[in-house]
């Protein structure tokens, strides 16, 4: 084949200069990672004190930074497949900070690092226990009668069930990326969404039971495993290619670090809860049918007489924007508000665009609705 007809018009001279710069890129990349320490990438750094404990689980209260323009404190609950460390991630992009700089009185409950002893603890504790004591701590500490809850992922069922069991405490709530209607996948039927709501849904009971049985817990590891395969082409690709892009850039490489550190901190959910989560949840759709029960109480979305945030990401693939927005047709309030964000499951709180919408969006909305 002539020169004139070839493909690819190939310069030895060229290639060899784009060698030389990957190898120059992979030598910095190399000096940054000897040089990096576990201060460098710490997260959720934002000042805070412990004010209450029980069992593993602790509430903090955070360090004000600016003047209160929220007067009833807003306590974060987040879930227990994940770590709240997600809402702080790093200081430029942090849900808390940003709420803590709108002037938000901020709390945060961390559910600790349950084990195989923690097997017989129940949705019904988390709810009826510890969250209840929890509000009922910063009620104290303040001399109200409510507060606002901020409920993220699986914490956001955890509020949105106490918000019905307690409706008297709650002055308002905010739920993001909150999963009401556990079969909601199948009203939109995107390409790759709902892929756990699918793999759950293909569980006979009584493998639940075994899982169960088998760890005393719902592994961590399994979890994030199953987390990974629902994009097995960005999970193959970002040590690769991503991390490639990003390893000479000492700002960029801390970034891409400080999120493997909280993905890779998985703890394990406590066996009951777990079950309770899959099969009465996923499985039975039971919330957002009213059919729930809690502590022998059944959970009524329509108790909910507080008005509603309800925040949602428009390409979440874990969380379905439709398996959110079932709840406004199901709380007793009129006064019921949905926030669609772009980005993804996790994008939506550390993401460059979304940093100027959530934290100054809630704060906006809590200034609006706060009671005289």
């Amino acid at each position: 084949m002539s020169k004139s007809m070839s493909p690819v018009d190939i310069k030895p001279e060229q290639v060899a200069a784009e060698v030389a710069a990957l190898g120059e890129k992979l030598a910095r990349g190399a000096k940054l990672f000897q040089d990096v320490r576990n201060e460098d990438v710490a997260i959720a750094t934002t000042p805070k004190d412990e004010i209450w404990r029980q069992d593993k689980v602790t509430l903090h209260h955070y360090r004000p930074v600016a003047d209160t323009k929220v007067k009833t404190p807003v306590l974060i609950v987040y879930g227990l497949i994940g770590r709240y460390t997600m809402a702080d991630l790093q200081e430029d992009r942090s849900l808390v900070r940003n709420l803590l700089n709108e002037g938000v009185d901020l709390y945060v409950v961390d559910w600790g690092n349950p084990s195989r002893a923690d097997r017989w603890v129940t949705i019904d504790d988390y709810v009826d226990g510890y969250l209840a004591e929890c509000v009922r701590e910063i009620c104290e500490r303040h001399g109200v009668e409510r507060i606002n809850l901020l409920g993220i992922c699986e914490g956001g069922v955890f509020t949105t069930c106490y918000a019905a069991l307690y409706p008297d405490t709650v002055e308002s709530m905010v739920l993001t990326i909150t999963p009401i209607d556990f079969h909601g996948d199948t009203v939109e039927n995107r390409l790759g969404h709902g892929f756990i709501n699918l793999w759950t849904r293909s569980l006979a009971p009584e493998d639940i039971d075994r899982l169960i049985e088998a760890h005393g817990t719902l592994p961590g590891d399994f979890m994030g495993s199953i987390f990974s395969m629902m994009t097995p082409m960005r999970t193959m690709l970002k040590y690769n290619l991503d991390l490639l892009e990003v390893v000479d850039d000492e700002k960029k490489l801390l970034n891409f670090l400080r999120m493997e550190k909280w993905i890779a901190d998985r703890p394990h959910h406590p066996g009951e809860a777990a079950k309770q989560w899959l099969k009465d949840l996923y499985q039975d759709n039971k919330l957002v049918k009213n059919e729930l029960e809690l502590g022998g109480r059944r959970v009524d979305l329509g108790n909910i007489t507080c008005p509603v945030l309800n925040v949602y990401a428009k390409d979440d693939h874990i969380i379905p924007p439709a398996t959110s927005r079932a709840l406004g047709g199901k709380v007793g309030t009129s006064d019921y508000t949905e926030l669609p964000l772009p980005g993804g499951h996790v994008g939506v709180f550390v993401g460059g665009k979304s940093q100027g919408l959530l934290g100054p969006g809630i704060a906006q909305w809590l200034m609006d609705h706060q009671q005289d």
